[in-house]
């Protein structure tokens, strides 16, 4: 399921719905924790968190266009998909988020290299992700960034 929103609300309208309640509860949890001077909109037909070009004005090396990622979500057909750039390119946050997991769910992790897949949308640990969200702040993103992801 490919949505072709370009706003927000667009984005949620389009989706299922079953899944807007989902979708709205996890972007509740998100701009409730992650730090001050990521922005949020659509990137990547998902609902994102970014740094602005205002911050970092180099922007994306994949297309410096475009303001440089750190997370986001999206409805699929079957799950729900989170992707967080720390779990990728810091290993203790990887170690840390897949040491925790079974202390939220009791489901099994479905995860990928930035990527966490939730089947049952009922069982999503909205506490683990709040958390999650707070590992790093914009600044430590961006050096992370630098020395580890556009060498």
């Amino acid at each position: 399921m490919q949505n072709k929103a370009n706003s927000l609300e667009d984005y949620i309208h389009q989706a299922p719905k079953e899944r807007q309640i989902v979708i709205k509860k996890l972007r509740e949890t998100i701009s409730q924790n992650l730090p001050k001077g990521f922005e949020e909109g659509v990137q990547y037909r998902m609902i994102a968190y970014y740094v602005p070009h205002e911050i970092y004005p180099e922007g994306y090396h994949c297309n410096p266009k475009e303001p440089l990622p750190f997370m986001s979500f999206a409805s699929q057909k079957s799950s729900v998909n989170l992707y967080h750039m720390g779990l990728y390119a810091v290993p203790e946050i990887h170690d840390w988020f897949v040491n925790e997991y079974p202390k939220f769910s009791s489901r099994k992790l479905d995860m990928g290299k930035s990527c966490i897949r939730f089947k049952k949308v009922d069982d999503i640990p909205y506490e683990l992700i709040a958390a999650l969200c707070k590992k790093l702040s914009v600044k430590e993103w961006i050096t992370v960034y630098e020395n580890n992801i556009k060498k």
